[in-house]
């Protein structure tokens, strides 16, 4: 049995209106990046990106995708992402543009390259806040997303062992 290689591209949304990223679909993705892929390579283009090609993972409050397609293919899909214009959902049309982030074999490298890339866009927002205030209410923030896990984490221990 043979087995088919594939590529994942970690992608992110970019757009001014902030409704962009909470309209999106996965469907609306497929459909804009299939577009773009039939205007740049034509029907060739369209037909070797088509075979496995999907969209895997879609976080509309982060604005990031993860596509799936064939190994041999995957330079077709990267070259026509930046010609993605416009995302359509719901009748209506969203200008913005798809950024190429990372291109893995596996979507456990990419999710590593996602973390790696968050950690440093946040420590980019923390060196350019301009007060005091504005850094200890993002370290706040920060840590009190952590510290509920832990805290639900530490909860659910000390009821468990209140039981046995």
């Amino acid at each position: 049995m043979v087995r088919f290689k594939n590529r994942y591209v970690l992608c992110e949304v970019l757009s001014d209106d902030p409704r962009c990223r909470q309209c999106i679909e996965d469907r609306a993705v497929g459909l804009a990046v299939r577009d773009a892929i039939g205007r740049v390579h034509g029907d060739y283009g369209l037909a070797c990106c088509s075979i496995s090609f999907t969209v895997k993972y879609l976080n509309a409050y982060t604005g990031t995708v993860l596509l799936r397609c064939r190994k041999d293919s995957y330079r077709l899909l990267c070259s026509a992402l930046p010609f993605v214009r416009c995302l359509e959902s719901r009748a209506q049309r969203y200008p913005c543009a798809l950024n190429t982030l990372h291109v893995g074999g596996t979507i456990r490298t990419c999710q590593k390259f996602l973390i790696r890339y968050n950690r440093r866009q946040l420590l980019m927002l923390l060196q350019n806040c301009t007060n005091e205030e504005e850094r200890q209410s993002i370290r706040k923030s920060l840590l009190s997303c952590s510290l509920t896990e832990e805290q639900s984490q530490s909860g659910d221990e000390e009821d468990d062992d209140g039981t046995e």
